[in-house]
């Protein structure tokens, strides 16, 4: 059976090369953002930079706030540009955007690295400021758009994985930026160049993604709400590998058209008001953000940022250990990114991994929060080293759900004609509450203790409840036709697709995909005509909460 499994990704590697390469070029530049998570944390833990910038002779409240202040402000910068990229991207199209994003960010990064060459500490820790709140720009508006311009171009077979590959980009980043910061804890004597080594490596996935980028079409979508159609042809056609006269090709080609009916040229303040058009409309909106909200609250982003410290706070006394010990915790997270991309995401669905990775990394934080709580002192007990487990089976179970489904889920589900306003607002949303966590991580561990794992803890189960009820599945459905989950019984086709969740219907049956499409193309306009085909195809279903008023126009 594995060997059948491997055959047949090995032909959907071959089949769909130009895609997955498409994936693989615009991700690199999630390797940059990963590369931060993992670097910035491990820099601040080396003795020699918390001497170059006086954090050694503050109190540790102060070290705290400083940390906190040096690792949030990159979050500020990628919060604006986030906020900006829907205007860049609808402007002048994804791919200029994409490729201004990776101009700003090596600037970014090259300034990061000369901080304080030929100046002060004082001077160079503000320079330290600019240049990542600068970059920061970068990467908020390459995380907004990476998602949008890889789900608009990638075929429906493989667009969970495509999309997913994000998170692997994120791993694989995290892990060799905490390899990094360990080699040069060891192997380099302490002065500036140890802690501004890492800084300066970080340039190289910048210039891979600028270069790679270069060689990638425009997103067909874009194309097709600009009027132009040949284009749009050309570059679907590239990317699934076929002729432009492929019956595959002409047939999403027309369907991308029919969904831009009436939509064309949408200004940026018309898409923002637009999300309000309708019940519908503003619950398909409001996903991504939600699902982005809750990601942070998972306790991810404070793991990757404070790693060195909450491995010394389980016992390691060293920074080189405790180093060693979070480089361990990349690999494990970037391997099982890995397995999920390739054998979960299409094949457990959008839904399940999301319940199962956040009751999974709920319990994980709890366990780590009860021993916190049962062992202040730091002393090495045999629980010890369960937590260290623990803390590496977090990043399993992270990986398996939460780590990048909610970034598949917001693209599919936002709408096609406001998907730019809606993924910038939930990639805003994301920097935002990574900037919050990242501010206050330091002060919890400081004041609260063991009750910052707790809070992550009980936020995962919260959110893992939000899917189970809310969110319906949307594994193998073509963009165009993710409307039809959200037109009748939201609450009732979520428990439908849920783990044992028809036990909570009865009989109750949300009204099929297949029926509701067929519907949309009656030539009816009442909708009381539609309520009675609705009932004659679908006896028995009941209306659910979020239910919409359902109204029928030809296309």
């Amino acid at each position: 059976m594995m060997a059948t499994t491997l055959k047949k990704e090995l032909r959907d590697i071959i089949q769909y090369r130009n895609a997955y390469f498409l994936a693989f070029s615009a991700t690199t530049g999630y390797v940059c953002f990963g590369w931060d998570i993992g670097l910035i944390g491990g820099v601040l833990a080396l003795p020699s930079f918390q001497q170059y910038f006086g954090l050694l002779s503050e109190s540790a409240s102060a070290r705290a706030s400083l940390s906190a202040n040096i690792v949030s402000v990159l979050q500020a910068g990628g919060f604006f540009g986030a906020l900006f990229s829907s205007y860049f991207a609808s402007r002048f199209g994804r791919k200029p955007a994409l490729l201004a994003s990776g101009v700003i960010y090596l600037i970014g990064s090259i300034i990061q690295s000369t901080a304080g060459i030929g100046t002060s500490p004082a001077v160079g820790l503000k320079v330290l400021y600019f240049s990542r709140f600068f970059g920061g720009l970068g990467v908020g508006l390459m995380a907004a758009l990476v998602p949008t311009y890889v789900s608009e171009c990638a075929p429906r077979a493989i667009r969970g994985r495509c999309t997913g590959s994000i998170e692997v980009a994120v791993g694989l980043g995290n892990m060799l930026a905490f390899w990094v910061n360990y080699s040069v804890s060891l192997n380099i004597s302490p002065g500036q160049m140890q802690w501004r080594l890492p800084i300066i490596v970080q340039i190289v996935p910048g210039a891979l993604f600028l270069f790679f980028m270069l060689f990638q079409p425009e997103s067909p979508r874009w194309l097709v709400e600009r009027g132009r159609y040949e284009e749009a042809a050309a570059a679907l056609a590239h990317i699934a590998s076929k002729n432009q006269n492929d019956n595959a090709i002409v047939l999403t080609l027309s369907e991308i058209r029919a969904d831009f009916v009436g939509k064309h040229r949408l200004p940026l303040l018309t898409q923002f008001r637009k999300m309000a058009e309708s019940r519908v409309i503003l619950l398909r909106c409001i996903i991504p953000s939600l699902a982005t909200f809750f990601q942070q609250w998972s306790g991810t982003n404070a793991i990757n940022y404070y790693t060195p410290q909450i491995f010394a706070g389980l016992g390691f006394s060293s920074t080189s250990s405790a180093l060693f010990a979070t480089g361990i915790y990349g690999v494990v997270k970037f391997v099982v990114t890995c397995l999920t991309l390739a054998f979960v995401i299409e094949s457990w669905g959008r839904k399940r991994t999301l319940i199962y990775g956040g009751l999974a990394q709920g319990l994980m934080m709890l366990w780590i929060g009860g021993y916190a709580g049962a062992h202040p002192n730091q002393g090495v007990v045999p629980a010890t080293y369960v937590s260290i487990v623990a803390i590496y089976l977090y990043g399993v179970f992270f990986c398996l759900g939460w780590g990048f489904t909610p970034l598949v889920l917001g693209s599919e589900v936002a709408p096609g004609h406001l998907r730019t306003a809606v993924m910038s607002l939930a990639s805003a949303t994301t920097w935002l509450f990574t900037y919050v966590i990242a501010q206050i991580t330091p002060i919890m561990l400081d004041r609260i203790t063991y009750g910052t794992f707790l809070v992550f803890g009980i936020a995962s189960f919260v959110m893992a409840i939000w899917v189970y009820i809310f969110i319906p599945e949307t594994t193998g459905y073509p963009l165009e036709d993710i409307k039809y989950l959200f037109e009748k019984d939201i609450i009732v086709r979520s428990l439908e697709d849920a783990p044992g969740g028809r036990v909570f219907l009865g009989k109750r049956r949300a009204v099929s995909v297949e029926d509701l499409k067929a519907i949309d193309a009656l030539p009816m306009n009442s909708p009381k005509d539609v309520s009675e085909e609705l009932k004659s195809r679908s006896e028995g279903v009941h209306e659910g909460l979020f239910t919409s008023e359902f109204k029928v126009t030809k296309v």
